[in-house]
């Protein structure tokens, strides 16, 4: 019997988009708050597409 297993991919904060493994994604905590763990996808981050942290409305570059 094959089993199926499913990827969990981050996805981007930005453009709400799945980050895959082979993409230069970034991630990080949120720099004011600190609770919120921030995903970025390669073209959010070199287009400089702001972000919004969800629990505490920081907004960044």
């Amino acid at each position: 019997m094959n089993s199926i297993k499913v990827l969990n991919l981050p996805t981007c904060i930005s453009c709400k988009k799945p980050i895959p493994p082979y993409e230069k994604g970034a991630h990080f905590k949120c720099p004011n708050c600190g609770e919120v763990e921030i995903w970025r996808c390669y073209k959010c981050r070199k287009n400089t597409v702001p972000y919004i942290c969800p629990k505490c409305n920081f907004k960044g570059p």
